[in-house]
């Protein structure tokens, strides 16, 4: 049975179309001009318990508004879903404690207060008893390396140590599915590599089904295996990242050393040169026919080393969105 069932989702906010000065402040006030604009647009998918899925998109896809409607914070215009098989626009106590969202600019926690403090409100919030609360605390702390920063007051706290507060602060009621967006935002790399760490650990321990989004590829290369895609409010791809650079990049990349210098225009029919400096090639090619030119190559011409890849994911990532527009 799916963790999170999404089917034919879709919501839709009407905006007023107001025309620029005075003469549009007048018109807008006698006659306003309401246009629908479909933020989510009948996407379908489902999740497994204890699944780490990416949810990717550009700013503006609607990946924020689709997590909102899974936490039932919004409605949707259409459409059903259910998580944990709970209607999440409902809001039932027993859902909310299955659940928890955490949102890389967003704040929790009581500025001026240590964490500490604010994680006891959470406890009490959710009728934890307090042994039990400050085990757990202790637990987390330990899993997120965090230690006299649970005195501090927040504001004294990095950007890091603060959104590893707010991770144990959203996680102390132990929520079996985790809305995260944008965790790692703003975070340097060694903080952002503690909390995908963090994550992973707590998915292995507790069996806590993730959805995430990132605008950092390595959160989701390092964390999912599997990417639901979406833009323009649109789901295009649901699947592995190596399937998604098959079916949206049809080259790959090969790097070849030679041992001599060779004329370039003995590979342009095989591919296009992308570079081409003394003894070094590198060469893009189609993969329906990258079988036939490596053979081609290697029978032809003395080869020190050779490096197939696929395209880098980030650039592969934007290239789909910008060819979208």
């Amino acid at each position: 049975m799916s963790c999170i069932s999404v089917l034919g989702l879709s919501k839709t906010y009407f905006i007023t179309n107001k025309k620029p000065g005075l003469r549009g402040a007048i018109s807008n006030f006698i006659r306003k001009e309401v246009i629908p604009v479909k933020a989510v647009d009948d996407i379908s998918f489902e999740i497994n318990p204890g699944e780490i899925v990416g949810f990717i998109g550009p700013n503006g896809a609607g990946k924020t508004t689709t997590l909102k409607m899974l936490c039932g914070l919004i409605h949707p215009s259409s459409g059903e879903l259910r998580v944990s098989g709970y209607r999440p626009q409902l809001r039932k106590p027993a859902f909310l404690n299955q659940i928890t969202l955490v949102m890389g600019q967003k704040q929790q926690l009581i500025w001026d207060l240590p964490p500490l403090d604010s994680f006891r409100v959470n406890a009490a919030v959710y009728g934890i008893p307090e042994a039990e609360a400050s085990r757990r605390i202790t637990e987390l702390s330990s899993m997120l390396d965090l230690n006299d920063e649970l005195t501090r007051p927040v504001r004294k706290l990095s950007l890091g140590q603060r959104m590893k507060a707010e991770l144990l602060a959203s996680l102390l009621h132990r929520p079996k599915v985790l809305f995260l967006d944008e965790p790692s935002l703003g975070l340097d790399v060694n903080a952002q590599a503690r909390v995908r760490e963090f994550l992973i650990e707590y998915n292995r321990i507790y069996k806590a089904t993730i959805l995430l989004t990132s605008h950092y590829m390595g959160d989701i290369t390092s964390l999912c295996k599997r990417v639901l895609v979406i833009d323009k409010g649109k789901l295009f791809h649901d699947g592995s990242l190596d399937q998604l650079t098959n079916r949206f990049s049809p080259f790959r990349s090969v790097k070849i050393k030679f041992s001599e210098v060779y004329p370039r225009s003995l590979f342009t029919k095989l591919g296009t040169v992308e570079h081409h400096d003394q003894s070094i090639l590198k060469l893009k090619i189609k993969r329906t026919q990258l079988s036939s030119s490596l053979s081609y190559l290697l029978q032809n011409f003395d080869i020190i080393d050779l490096e197939i890849k696929d395209p880098p994911i980030e650039q592969l990532i934007r290239d789909l969105f910008n060819n979208n527009r």
